[in-house]
């Protein structure tokens, strides 16, 4: 494990399962959601789900194939377009956070991802 990057080692020791079945269970309920439903555009669901997976799974030191299709994540500037106060910021963490049990992450690993989803949500705000 790199110590001064603990999720780098996370992917390697997991696989994919664990982070398709937190993206499933979060969008599942992103979609239905009054506050983040609406930033997602009908048409790009699929597209969502395959970026944030993606991303994720890079992060936590899988393949890099997020930056191969996409370039650097700029995560700031591709969530410009959209009003990220703090309900929103709080809405996503607690989608995220009702994701996390269901995906099979060890506790450890889940205080690890919660950790980052916390310093990411707080800084995509941007209102």
């Amino acid at each position: 494990m790199n110590l001064a990057d603990p999720l780098s080692d996370l992917h390697p020791r997991v696989g994919d399962a664990p982070f398709t079945r937190l993206v499933d269970s979060f969008y599942a309920q992103v979609r239905t959601d009054d506050l983040l439903g609406p930033m997602y555009p009908d048409d790009d669901w699929d597209g969502a789900h395959h970026r944030l997976l993606g991303f994720l799974i890079q992060r936590c030191g899988g393949p890099d194939t997020y930056s191969r299709e996409r370039g650097h994540p700029r995560l700031r500037m591709r969530h410009a377009p959209f009003a990220i106060d703090s309900a929103a910021r709080d809405r996503w963490m607690q989608l995220m956070n009702t994701a996390l049990p269901e995906s099979g992450f060890s506790d450890a690993d889940i205080a690890l991802l919660q950790a980052f989803f916390d310093q990411v949500a707080t800084h995509m705000m941007n209102r």
